[in-house]
């Protein structure tokens, strides 16, 4: 079977609202206020928890790696008390996702948030169960950028890891696929869309109407 997997945060959902909230509930504790803002760190927050906090403890002077790593749990279960408040899935994203279905392409999930987490998101959000796999950044010993949690992905999804795509947003997701030796399509719509070209994916994905004549393309029909 063929397989499209795709990375959860800023690539199926923005989720920039929530994870800013749990850094900013961390800055509060530490004294700073709230030091992260949509506008500006949008981009930021999908780059995972301990990123936050790294760039916001560097913007009020106060950085230092043993902070991060202190509050580090402080912000994951902030962030799982109040997940799902502002997160919204990008548009057309799950009716991309049943139209790969019912085209017989296995789908699966491969994230570099905590599996847990992401789980509990999507069960939230009441669609777990579209997705046949979810791999985590703790599912196995390594995270993207190693291909292999891309390729359990695959094969959790009942797939042949070297007959995939990964779908995604950033240098992590379009390295993982180049490492794996499978095609990437990097989404233009998140917060760091304009500098997905110079990545060279083997595709950009301006609106998820477009994925699955682009998956077609790259890994061919599925059986």
């Amino acid at each position: 079977m063929r397989t499209v997997i795709f990375d959860l945060d800023g690539t199926l959902a923005d989720t920039s609202g929530d994870l800013l909230a749990a850094a900013n509930h961390c800055f509060r504790q530490m004294g700073h206020g709230d030091v992260l803002v949509h506008d500006d760190d949008a981009a930021v927050a999908l780059r995972g928890g301990r990123m936050m906090l790294t760039h916001g403890l560097k913007r009020v002077g106060a950085y230092h790696e043993n902070t991060v790593h202190a509050y580090y749990p402080t912000l994951l279960e902030a962030y799982a008390q109040d997940i799902d408040t502002h997160t919204q899935f990008y548009p057309g994203a799950l009716e991309a996702v049943e139209m790969l279905k019912s085209q017989g392409y296995g789908v699966g999930i491969c994230t570099n948030k905590p599996e847990a987490l992401a789980d509990q998101l999507l069960t939230q959000m009441g669609v777990r169960g579209q997705f046949a796999s979810l791999v985590g950044a703790d599912t196995l010993p390594v995270r993207k950028p190693d291909p292999e949690p891309l390729r359990e992905a695959a094969r959790r999804a009942g797939g042949h890891p070297d007959l995939c795509v990964l779908i995604g947003d950033s240098d992590t997701d379009r390295n993982t696929a180049r490492a794996a030796g499978v095609p990437s399509v990097l989404v233009t719509f998140g917060p760091s869309g304009d500098d997905m070209a110079a990545l060279e994916p083997e595709a950009l994905l301006h609106h998820f109407d477009d994925l699955p004549e682009l998956v077609t393309g790259l890994i061919g029909a599925a059986a």
